[in-house]
C-alpha cells in the first residue's frame, strides 16, 4: 500500500493566501492568459499520459490501459481543445433590456461574467484525473486560480499529479493537495470562493456542512442509482448491447453507470441472454484480461460482494458471466469481480436500496410503463436517466413526468460526453452543473452592470419627495390592473 502524503493545513492556507493575492494585484487575465493556461492543461496530460496511465493501473490492481487514455487522458485534451476555441466568446459581455422608458433615453444593461477568484476542486477515486482536470477548464477558462484536492485511494496518481503541476504552473495559478478524509475536511472549510466536489452523497453533505462556515458556493457532484427503462417499441437485444457496454466501463465504477433496468416482463429472458452474450464478446475471460478494470481496492471489493452475496442469500436469481469458470478467490494484486446480474430482484435486497459502483446490475422486469414512472419517482432523484424507445409519445411522458440530472436516449451515460450540454445532479445526485459553457458560468460571477441614463426620470415624473398629486396620478396609473 503506498502512503498518502497529508498536506499540512498550513501549507494548504498558505497556498490559498498566495493565489488570492495574486489573483488581487494582477486583475481579471486576459484571455490569452485563459489559453495560455488551458494549453498547458492540455501539454501537461498529453505530454504525460503513459505515466497517468501506468498510476491509474497501479492504484486499481489493473486498469484497463485502453480506457484510462480514453477517459484520463482523451476527455481532458479533447475538453481542453473545445474549451479554448469557445473561451473569448463565453468572455464576451451579454446585452440585457434596460427598463423603459430609460432605455429610449440612453440607459444601457448588461451582464459581465467575472472571475469569482479561487476555486477549490475535491476528486474522486473512479476517474481520478478526469475529475481532477475537467472541471479545471471551466475554472481557467472562467479567469480563476484553482487547488486540486487529489482522492487518497489514488495515491500514485495523487503523488504524480502534484510532481507534474509544478513543472507547468506556477503555485499562485495551480496546486495540488493529498491526504485522507481529515486533510479533505480542512480543505473544504478553507475560505475558498467556490467548491466542486465530485464523489458520493454523503460525503457531499459533509462538504457542505463544511463550507458553512464561509458560507463557500458549492456544485456537488454525486451519484445515486440511474435507472434504464426499454420500451416495448425498442429491439431488446440492441439496448441489452448498449446497456452493457455502459456498464462495462469501469467496471460499473461510475456515478453514471446503470444501476438497474426495467424490461418488458415479456422479454427478460432475451434481453438477459444479449446482455451475457455481448458482455462474453467484449471480455471472454476477465481474471488475466488487462480490458478488464479491477475494483478499486479490498474494501470496495468487500461492499460489491456484500450486495452479490446478499441477493443470493435472499433467493435471487444471481447470474456471474464468468465464460471461462475462473476461480477468483486467490487473487494477487487485485481484486476483480465477474459482471453479475440480478434478475427479478426483491426491494429487500441490498441492490435495490444502495447505490452499486461496481460490476453488479438488477434487471427488474415491468408491466406497464407507469409502473417505471411511479417506481422512479418514489425513490431518490438519479444522476442519470436512460430509456431505449421509438414511440414519441411514451418518451415524452417519461421525460415529462420524471426528475433526474440528465438523460440520454437509446443509449447510457453519453450526455456527459456532449460537452455542450450541462453535467450535473439535483437533490441527492448533486446541485449545480459544469462542462462547456455551463462550466465557465458556474465558476464565474454573473455581475449586473447598468448605465444610467442622464434624465433624471424621478425628478420629471415628480416621484421624489416632497410627494404630491402628481406622484400620486403617477402611481395609480402605473399600479392600475389591466384587463
Amino acid at each position: 500500500m503506498t502512503t498518502v502524503y497529508e498536506t499540512p493545513v498550513a501549507a494548504m492556507e498558505a497556498t490559498l493566501d498566495k493565489q488570492k493575492a495574486s489573483f488581487i494585484s494582477d486583475g481579471f487575465p486576459s484571455a490569452a492568459t485563459r489559453i495560455d493556461r488551458l494549453q498547458r492543461v492540455y501539454r501537461m496530460v498529453g505530454e504525460n499520459q503513459q505515466a497517468i496511465i501506468d498510476a491509474c493501473d497501479a492504484d486499481f490492481g489493473g486498469h484497463s490501459r485502453h480506457q484510462a487514455q480514453m477517459s484520463e487522458v482523451l476527455a481532458v485534451m479533447d475538453g481542453a481543445q473545445q474549451t479554448i476555441k469557445q473561451v473569448k466568446r463565453w468572455m464576451k459581455p451579454e446585452k440585457r433590456k434596460a427598463p423603459f422608458p430609460q432605455n429610449l433615453l440612453g440607459a444601457k444593461a448588461r451582464v459581465e461574467y467575472v472571475p469569482k477568484g479561487v476555486v477549490g476542486n475535491l476528486s474522486t477515486w473512479n476517474f481520478p484525473v478526469y475529475t481532477a482536470l475537467l472541471p479545471l477548464l471551466g475554472i481557467f477558462a472562467a479567469g480563476n486560480r484553482a487547488m486540486l484536492k487529489f482522492s487518497e485511494m489514488n495515491p500514485r496518481i495523487g503523488a504524480l499529479m502534484c510532481e507534474l503541476i509544478p513543472k507547468y504552473f506556477d503555485e499562485t495559478e495551480l496546486a495540488g493537495v493529498t491526504g485522507g478524509p481529515q486533510t479533505g475536511a480542512a480543505f473544504a472549510a478553507l475560505p475558498l470562493d467556490h467548491i466542486i466536489f465530485t464523489g458520493g452523497t454523503h460525503i457531499g453533505r459533509h462538504i457542505l456542512q463544511a463550507a458553512v462556515q464561509h458560507l463557500t458556493p458549492c456544485t456537488l457532484e454525486l451519484g445515486g442509482k440511474s435507472p434504464v427503462l426499454v420500451s416495448r417499441s425498442h429491439d431488446i437485444s440492441k439496448a441489452a448491447q448498449r446497456i452493457m457496454t455502459g456498464k462495462a466501463l469501469n467496471q460499473g465504477q461510475a456515478c453514471l453507470g446503470p444501476d438497474y433496468c426495467f424490461v418488458p416482463r415479456e422479454s427478460l429472458d432475451v434481453f438477459v441472454n444479449a446482455a451475457i452474450a455481448h458482455y462474453t464478446q467484449l471480455f471472454p475471460t476477465v481474471l488475466n484480461n488487462p480490458d478488464v478494470t479491477s475494483v478499486i481496492n479490498e474494501r470496495h471489493y468487500q461492499r460489491v460482494m456484500g450486495i452479490i452475496n446478499d441477493a443470493r442469500d435472499k433467493g435471487g436469481d444471481v447470474r456471474a458471466i464468468n465464460p471461462a469458470n475462473e476461480d477468483f478467490s486467490q487473487q494477487q494484486g487485485s481484486h476483480k469481480i465477474p459482471m453479475t446480474l440480478v434478475v427479478d430482484p426483491t426491494e429487500n435486497m441490498r441492490v435495490m436500496q444502495e447505490e452499486l459502483f461496481g460490476p453488479v446490475m438488477a434487471i427488474k422486469p415491468y408491466d406497464h410503463i407507469d409502473d417505471c414512472i411511479t417506481y422512479i419517482n418514489a425513490h431518490p432523484r438519479p444522476l442519470g436517466l436512460y430509456y431505449f424507445g421509438t414511440d414519441a409519445a411514451e418518451e415524452r411522458k417519461v421525460l415529462d413526468f420524471t426528475i433526474s440530472g440528465g438523460v440520454t436516449l437509446n443509449d447510457v451515460m453519453h450526455h456527459s460526453s456532449c460537452d455542450d450540454l450541462p453535467f450535473g445532479g439535483i437533490g441527492p445526485s448533486g446541485m449545480g452543473n459544469y462542462h462547456g459553457l455551463d462550466g465557465f458560468r458556474t465558476f464565474s460571477h454573473a455581475r449586473a452592470i447598468y448605465k444610467q441614463t442622464n434624465v433624471d426620470l424621478m425628478k420629471l415624473f415628480g416621484m421624489l419627495p416632497p410627494y404630491t398629486d402628481k406622484c400620486q396620478n403617477q402611481l395609480n396609473n402605473l399600479t392600475k390592473v389591466k384587463k
